[in-house]
């Protein structure tokens, strides 16, 4: 994998709050501008994802039209708005 490469994360069918946290996990060891796509086949993750990209800061970059799975793009950010430990919806 090439360093431009975008890191993939199969949350699979976990619900939303679930897979924002496991997915809060992931970036927090990433450098800024890394583009992680996510597999999600939550129903609400189009809508979940985009809102939580918003309040913490990180770029949504949109869903990919021929993945084989539900699957959505963002970027890292630099200066990410951190959220409370148990609920990735709550600012700190």
């Amino acid at each position: 994998m090439s360093r431009d490469d975008p890191v993939v994360i199969d949350g699979g069918d976990k619900s939303c709050v679930r897979l924002l946290l496991e997915l809060r996990g992931h970036i927090a060891g990433l450098p800024p501008g890394t583009v992680i796509h996510l597999i999600a086949t939550d129903p609400a993750a189009p809508i979940d994802l985009p809102a939580w990209c918003h309040l913490t800061g990180h770029t949504y970059l949109g869903p990919l039209p021929d993945a084989a799975a539900p699957t959505y793009a963002l970027r890292v950010s630099a200066d990410p708005r951190p959220t409370e430990p148990d609920s990735p919806w709550r600012p700190r």
